[in-house]
Formats: structure tokens, C-alpha cells, sequence
């Protein structure tokens, strides 16, 4: 997996002070999308084992509290990535007492594959669906257009 950027101290994406994760591949490429960048598979950077442990480190970080990881993109769930976004979500639960995972995908919830089903089922919440330039509102809270759905699992 590659991913394009990483914030160890994030506000925006997401609930209280986060580390979040842009990864990279989407296959949805929605018009009016903000992150185009990220839409290729081989864009960015390689995700390594040390960029994981980053991730771990900085979510306990007694300095720096912070309340989960959001992880978006490009989309964590393109079938590509799953592996690598799995074994990193089951390392979040059981490293991370206490912190909440968010994930964007355009995948819809109800169209899951099992692979995709089992990130989906560590997660808190998941905010579903394709961004629709035609149905963009801003005032929508952790959402682009109004056809996505943030699901509270957990």
C-alpha cells in the first residue's frame, strides 16, 4: 500500500485531536473530488513497518493526547489496501487502549466484500458512499455531499 500523507496531529478529519492517514488508490474518481492526487494505486509513498509504528506511537503519545486515527484518501478499503489497513486497524485495537478509528470510503456499506467487512467490523465509524458534486454541501458535519452516511458502529 502507498499512502500520500500523514498528520500525527490532525483537528479537521474527525472528532478532537487525531493522527490521520491519506491513503492512496480509488477507484471511484468522483467529479469534484479535493484529493485527486491520491486516486492512483502507485501515487505517494510506500507504506512501511515504520510508518505503522509511527502511527502507534504517536496514538500513545502521553504528550499529545489524542482521541483516534481517521483514515481516507483515496479509499482504505480499495481492495489493494485492505490487508495492509487490517493488520494496522487490529494493531490500533489492541496497542491503542481507548482510541477511536474513522474511515471514508466510497464503498457503500452495504456492498462490502468480506475482506473489506472485516476492517470495517474493528472500526467506530464509517462514513459510506461516493462524493456526489451535485448533492456537496458544506455544512454537512465529517460529510462532502449529502448522500453519504456516517455510521456509528461501535
Amino acid at each position: 500500500m502507498n499512502y500520500h500523507q500523514y498528520y500525527p496531529v490532525d483537528i479537521v478529519n474527525g472528532p478532537g485531536t487525531r493522527c490521520t492517514l491519506f491513503v492512496s488508490g480509488c477507484v471511484h474518481q468522483c467529479p469534484g473530488c479535493y484529493n485527486k492526487s491520491t486516486w492512483r494505486l502507485n501515487s505517494g509513498v510506500l507504506f512501511t513497518s515504520e510508518m505503522e509504528d509511527r502511527i502507534i506511537a504517536d496514538l500513545n503519545d502521553t504528550r499529545i493526547s489524542r482521541q483516534g486515527l481517521t483514515l481516507s484518501g483515496g479509499d482504505p478499503l480499495h481492495p489493494q489496501n485492505v490487508p495492509d489497513i487490517l493488520k494496522l486497524v487490529k494493531r490500533v485495537r489492541q496497542e491503542c487502549p481507548g482510541k477511536d478509528i474513522w474511515l471514508w470510503t466510497g464503498y457503500l456499506l452495504s456492498e462490502l466484500t468480506p475482506a473489506q467487512q472485516e476492517v470495517v467490523d474493528l472500526i467506530n465509524v464509517l462514513i459510506d458512499g461516493k462524493f456526489v458534486k451535485e448533492l456537496a454541501d458544506p455544512s454537512l458535519l465529517w460529510r462532502g455531499s449529502s448522500n453519504q452516511i456516517v455510521h456509528k458502529l461501535r
